[in-house]
């Protein structure tokens, strides 16, 4: 039995009930990835090119600040690392979280929430910003919110 980490950042609450059914279906732990400045809604408002969410996106150098980098890794073999899909890629929030700790031999599957895309250039986007050495994977996007039993059989399918 593998040890499971299912980390995530949710903006809506949609990748946090995402996190929490993946966790509970896995038999793993889970940790939430919060901004050090809560995002508003306004903040998300995508259609705005001066909102918060539509800078950071923009450049692919943001690195917004970690409430807190408790994640205790290092217990863990597997991480299963949510988040929300943002201009057809993960949230810069997400490459803080992984430069901010050494996932070296460990194995990170990506999960994502969107209302339509995949994940497009996530997967490159983040490899970038995790531990050489460590497996990196794409797992599963879904769109709007799935039952307790979608997450068990994705679960022992590819866990």
């Amino acid at each position: 039995m593998r040890n499971i980490l299912v980390a995530y950042f949710s903006a809506s609450g949609v990748t946090a009930d995402a996190a929490e059914k993946l966790a509970k279906a896995a038999g793993g732990d889970l940790y939430e990835i919060k901004p050090a400045v809560p995002y508003t809604k306004a903040d998300l408002d995508w259609m705005d090119k001066s909102s918060r969410s539509s800078i950071e996106m923009s450049d692919k150098s943001s690195r917004p600040a970690l409430a807190a980098q408790d994640a205790d890794i290092a217990g863990y073999d597997t991480i299963l690392l949510g988040f929300p899909i943002w201009w057809y890629t993960a949230p810069t929030i997400i490459n803080t979280f992984l430069e901010s700790y050494d996932f070296a031999g460990k194995t990170v599957i990506l999960f994502a929430t969107s209302g339509s895309s995949g994940f497009e250039h996530s997967l490159e986007d983040l490899k970038k910003s995790v531990s050489a050495d460590a497996v990196l994977k794409e797992g599963i996007v879904v769109h709007g919110k799935q039952s307790d039993s979608y997450w068990e059989t994705w679960a022992k399918k590819h866990l």
